[in-house]
């Protein structure tokens, strides 16, 4: 089943970043391939790229390093020297994205995001100016377990004083999909059908014909 109503009302839409407000395969690949070059190895596999695209810096990093802690203490400070503003501008803003988020607003409806980006993010929503369109940002660094794990929509179901059944998560990933399971929030698919819980959209506009 793709597009349906959702029957409890919804009061709040907790947002994916990486291939849901932004197209980041790009920035990423970018980002990572000026890593492994520095690190010595091939350029990232179709399938790295994938794991990187959703999963945090130091999961990335791991991943890079092919586990070897030398390489990665060495990958540590390549990112550490990295401006991280380089690959910010590659980020594409996903269509029809702030006319989504206008209208969320409009409605009452409280928006947030949670994301396994950290030190990056702030670059994000001050380049985009993406700050008036959210209530709450919940990075990796602002929890002990990053996603799947549920702890940061927990943070922001506290935050926000709403109920599970009243949250809708938009994601892309198995990640995000684990994520909001584990919190018990329904789960919306952003342009991936294989993940899909019964809610699928492929266009941010297409929201509004679930809540």
């Amino acid at each position: 089943m793709d597009i349906q109503k959702s029957e409890p009302e919804t009061r709040c839409v907790i947002y994916d970043c990486d291939g849901v407000l932004f197209d980041s395969l790009e920035a990423n690949g970018r980002l990572y391939r000026d890593v492994c070059v520095s690190l010595g190895r091939p350029p990232l596999s179709e399938e790295e790229l994938r794991y990187v695209h959703c999963h945090t810096v130091s999961e990335a990093i791991h991943l890079i390093s092919g586990k070897d802690p030398d390489l990665e203490e060495k990958a540590r400070d390549i990112l550490k020297r990295i401006d991280l503003r380089t690959y910010v501008k590659y980020l594409k803003m996903e269509p029809h994205l702030l006319e989504a988020l206008t209208q969320l607003k409009e409605r009452g409806i409280l928006r947030a995001v949670s994301t396994n980006r950290t030190t990056s993010m702030p670059y994000v929503m001050e380049d985009f100016k993406l700050r008036p369109y959210f209530e709450m940002v919940v990075t990796a660094l602002d929890v002990k377990n990053p996603k799947p794990h549920p702890e940061s929509v927990e943070k922001i179901l506290r935050a926000f004083n709403v109920r599970r059944e009243e949250v809708l998560f938009v994601g892309d990933s198995d990640v995000d999909q684990g994520t909001a399971r584990a919190a018990g929030v329904r789960f919306v698919a952003y342009k991936n059908r294989e993940i899909a819980d019964g809610l699928f959209i492929e266009d941010h506009l297409d929201l509004f014909k679930i809540i």
